[in-house]
């Protein structure tokens, strides 16, 4: 992994043929959200802000029912906060605060802008609880106005496609010098959908068609480390493999002797070595605790057998 300071886009990487090939993957199929179906900022604003650690399946009905009952900035700011609270309490929408700033943020722009939305990232953030991530979405989503979006999906997809180190100055910087300049809004969804839908935890390359692939360095080295995906440890000689060897074991025997089972479980045990006595009686005590093998150090020896 190169370092911040250092990474550059690979030489040959061909920057406007990535972008046409996810806007194009995009705009061919994409999960269909009732806020992508709109450019007013209101409604943008209500959907970013109940998407904020909800999945978003279960905003899909409570944005719907909250702009049913509340459809413009005028009619929120008219509403009863503590009717807008009970909204977001009943809807299981999280954090309370939220509802009240939305609340807030309706009366600042229906009292300070005389209705119409303020348009760009820095002014969106005048709004009560609007911060940098949700001011650029609306700024995108409403305005075609909005900084490249980042967030935890879009740092996977970069770090894996590219090498980007994971250094959030740098996404930032490679994120903006990737958009297609003037296209906030399609690419800034376009880029979320590859992170939603194919380059998730557990990565779905060929399944989801990623549009990536011929460039991407993690499905060159199969390497699908990401920021929020750490290295799965190596099972081979890891103590959850021994754990399970000393069971398969004992399934054979009804009792063994640590110094016994221990070169079965591994071939290089030797009693008062570094994978001796004391690492094995480890195991068989975590097992013990576990409610698996029972250790029997009443005699000279222990002797460990599997609890029936």
């Amino acid at each position: 992994m190169s370092t911040s300071e250092e990474w550059t886009f690979p030489d040959d990487v061909d920057r406007e043929a990535v972008q046409d090939a996810l806007v194009e993957w995009y705009e061919a199929d994409h999960r269909e959200f009732p806020w992508r179906r709109t450019e007013d900022p209101y409604e943008i604003l209500v959907s970013e802000v109940m998407s904020q650690q909800t999945q978003l399946g279960r905003v899909v009905e409570a944005w719907e029912s909250f702009l049913d009952r509340w459809p413009t900035t005028a009619a929120l700011a008219d509403a009863d906060r503590a009717d807008v609270v009970g909204f977001w309490t009943s809807h299981s929408l999280g954090y309370n605060n939220r509802a009240k700033y939305l609340h807030e943020a309706a009366r600042q722009v229906e009292e300070e802008y005389d209705g119409a939305f303020p348009e760009t990232p820095d002014e969106l953030q005048e709004l009560m609880g609007v911060g940098p991530y949700t001011a650029n979405a609306v700024a995108s989503f409403a305005f075609d106005n909005g900084d490249a979006v980042v967030d935890t999906n879009v740092k996977r997809v970069l770090y894996r496609a590219f090498d980007v180190p994971d250094d959030d100055p740098t996404f930032e910087r490679v994120a903006g010098e990737l958009m297609p300049a003037g296209e906030s809004r399609v690419w800034n969804n376009a880029i979320m959908e590859l992170g939603g839908v194919a380059c998730e935890k557990t990565p779905s390359c060929d399944a989801a068609g990623c549009p990536w692939r011929e460039w991407c360095h993690a499905y060159e080295t199969g390497d699908f480390t990401a920021p929020d995906v750490p290295t799965q440890p190596s099972f081979e000689g890891s103590r959850r493999q021994m754990r399970g060897r000393v069971v398969s074991v004992l399934k054979e025997y009804d009792e063994l002797g640590l110094d016994t089972l221990g070169p079965r479980v591994r071939v290089d045990y030797s009693p008062d070595g570094e994978h001796g006595r004391e690492w094995l009686r480890g195991l068989v005590s975590d097992l013990a605790d576990d409610g698996l093998v029972d250790l029997d150090e009443t005699g000279e020896e222990p002797v460990a057998r599997l609890q029936r």
